[in-house]
Parts: C-alpha cells; sequence; structure tokens
C-alpha cells in the first residue's frame, strides 16, 4: 500500500515500506477495514492514471476529501480523545502521507529525495521536500558527521587560581585564570573572544614565561590546571593547519585591531608574539 493510503490501496505497485512494517496499529487497522467493508470496483486515478482500488469508496464513487477531513476525521479523533490540531496545524487525511515520507527520509537507512520523489508519485522534487521534513536528531548526527568540531575547536591548558577565587579577590577584577600561550600567559577572563589569541599583542593582560612574575605564579600553591575548549575562527584554523603564510596574513589583518587592554598591535610598538597555542584537537565518538 502506498502513502495515500489514506485514499487508495495499490496492490499492483511495489512498495518499500508498507503502513503495517512502518505503523503496524495503522497497517492493521486498514486491514481489518479492507475486510469488512463492500466490495468496490477498481476506479481511475487520476494522478497515476492508474486504475486502483480507493480505500473510501461507497457505491462505486469516492469519498470526498472535504467528508473525510470535515467529518471522518475529527469523529475519528474525538472517539479518540485526542485534538483534531497539533502543532502543524489541522489534522488532514494528506498527515499521514508527509507523516510516513517524513519516516522513511529519517530512516537509519534513509530513501533518498529522488527514491522519496517516485514512491510518491510526484513530478517534482519540489513537491517531494514539502512533504519530506529533516528531524533534529537527524540534523544534529549530520552535524556531528561533518567534522566540524573537530576541524573548529581546540582546547589550551589553563591554570585556575583557587586563592584568587575562594578570597573574592576575583571579584574584585584580580587576575584568577591564566591561559597558557606558550611563550607566555595571559590573564583576559574573555579570552576565547580575543582577536589576538593567536598573534598576541602582549598588552597589558600577558606576562612573559620567563619573567619573575611567571615564575611565581607556576610555583604558587593552590593552581588548579584545566583544559578549555576555544572555538576557532577560520583564519585561525588554517593558521594551525597551513602555517607561516596565514600567520603573516592574520598578523596583517589585526595590526589595528585593539587589543583587550585597549591599545592596538601598531601603538604598542612591539612585533606580536605568535602563538601557536599548545593545543590538542577535541574530537566527538560517532553518535548512533
Amino acid at each position: 500500500m502506498t502513502p495515500s493510503a489514506c485514499w487508495t490501496s495499490r496492490p499492483t505497485r511495489p512498495a518499500r515500506v508498507s503502513p503495517s512494517r512502518s505503523t503496524p496499529l495503522l497497517g492493521q487497522a486498514i486491514e481489518v477495514w479492507q475486510s469488512l467493508r463492500p466490495e468496490q470496483p477498481l476506479m481511475l486515478d487520476a494522478k497515476t492514471g492508474e486504475r486502483v482500488e480507493f480505500l473510501f469508496a461507497h457505491r462505486a464513487k469516492r469519498v470526498s476529501k472535504d467528508y473525510i477531513n470535515r467529518t471522518i476525521i475529527p469523529a475519528l479523533c474525538t472517539k479518540a480523545g485526542v485534538p483534531t490540531r497539533d502543532v502543524r496545524g489541522k489534522i488532514t487525511s494528506h498527515r499521514a502521507r508527509s507523516t510516513i515520507a517524513s519516516q522513511l527520509y529519517n530512516a537509519k537507512e534513509p530513501m533518498t529525495l529522488f527514491e522519496l520523489q517516485a514512491w510518491l508519485g510526484h513530478r517534482s522534487p519540489s513537491s517531494t521536500q514539502f512533504y519530506a521534513k529533516i528531524s533534529p536528531k537527524t540534523l544534529a548526527k549530520a552535524y556531528s558527521e561533518a567534522g566540524y568540531f573537530a576541524r573548529n575547536v581546540r582546547t589550551i591548558e589553563v591554570l585556575v587560581d583557587r586563592d584568587a577565587v575562594a578570597s573574592g579577590a576575583a571579584a574584585t577584577g584580580e587576575p584568577w585564570q591564566y591561559y597558557d600561550l606558550g611563550h607566555g600567559w595571559c590573564t583576559y577572563s574573555f579570552f576565547e573572544q580575543c582577536q589576538h589569541r593567536m598573534a598576541c599583542a602582549r598588552c597589558d593582560f600577558y606576562t612573559p614565561k620567563g619573567s619573575s612574575k611567571a615564575q611565581l605564579l607556576e610555583a604558587k600553591e593552590n593552581l588548579q590546571s584545566m583544559l578549555a575548549s576555544i572555538p576557532l575562527t577560520e583564519d585561525e584554523r588554517v593558521a594551525v593547519d597551513d602555517g607561516q603564510t596565514a600567520i603573516e596574513a592574520l598578523l596583517a589583518r589585526l595590526t589595528d585591531v585593539p587589543t583587550p587592554a585597549g591599545p592596538t598591535p601598531r601603538e604598542l610598538g612591539l612585533p606580536a608574539t605568535v602563538t601557536m597555542l599548545p593545543v590538542v584537537e577535541v574530537r566527538h565518538g560517532k553518535q548512533d
């Protein structure tokens, strides 16, 4: 039976999935109705030109679409104790067709859009797209398999000063997070938003590792080491993957961009320190 089962039964036309396989209760109900209803002659399907057995017919005439939508379906909804409308609008005879098309499109081994088009009997793929809605789960899986996080997210080591947090000094503006740049530490709390994080201009938030302050920082007790996920921009990802040429282009673009402390790299008058962050790729396992 085709997805227009609420209208016709086409035993001569092969179908990938029957109602009894996709929705057993519906399939069983249709089979019971077919066994009880009076025999009806085959009638012409205007869409396909085939002579088919319509599911809802009386005295050799099709039951009108309006009667099914306005009378039969509301009566069935009332008997079942379910509303006649949902988030997609009024429940009509076409809803089952759209639902099963979406199920087949989002199945574990989904039908392609062109296979669905042939199965639904559509002349245009645009009609099929209207029926087949991608589910959030399928969309999330596709997003994951596209590898965005594997390409665009890295982790960087951060030291957290637990004493500064516990004493309340962090709330007054004292540094409490120290992002490891390899050659120094950045104390800017919104490091992941800093455009200079991979081309450090050594503003007031920067402490070089060779300084006595950095040595005291590394020796200080109650510092907790952790990792923070940093989403990379396209320029930064290219800089990580492709090397010196991309880094030089990144430095050039940042010359007049203010640092977190205010001055631009040009105003600071110091060559930017390239921060090839000591990063580790974050790889998300494949979801079922």
